[in-house]
């Protein structure tokens, strides 16, 4: 084997593994984004109706009878997925405000900072944001 042929094969081996972890790299933020990102109105109806008609071959008709289920079922889950958002931020906001008398008063800027962060992060999610999260500043 020659020395151009080794360096060859040796690139190609490189831009092969490059390939792949940009493959991969994109892969996990269009998953988490997916998962983790804000969902519009009627996501979770939209995606078990695609799911179920793929995966069960439903014929139109059935679709139509099913389609009112799915959809009670999908709003009972956006329901639930905010009241548990809401519960969380609850949660948490509970916590920071028994931490922030612990604190010292720059911790307790930090504290606030961060919270404002949050808050502002929550506001510009979009149409399927959840509630804003609750007023939590340390006093």
């Amino acid at each position: 084997m020659n020395s151009s042929l080794k360096w060859k094969l040796i690139a190609g081996f490189v831009l092969v593994f490059l390939a792949g972890g940009a493959t991969g790299v994109f892969m996990s933020a269009a998953t988490a984004h997916h998962f983790i990102g804000a969902h519009r109105h009627g996501f979770a109806a939209q995606a078990m109706k695609s799911r179920l008609q793929w995966q069960l071959r439903l014929t139109e008709e059935q679709m139509a009878k099913i389609s009112p289920i799915i959809e009670k079922t999908g709003a009972k889950l956006e329901e639930i997925r905010g009241d548990t958002g809401r519960r969380v931020r609850e949660t948490i906001a509970e916590a920071h405000r028994e931490i922030a008398p612990l604190l010292t008063p720059e911790q307790q800027q930090r504290l606030k900072q961060m919270e404002e962060r949050h808050r502002r992060w929550f506001q510009n999610r979009g149409p399927g944001r959840v509630t804003p999260a609750p007023e939590t500043s340390p006093e």
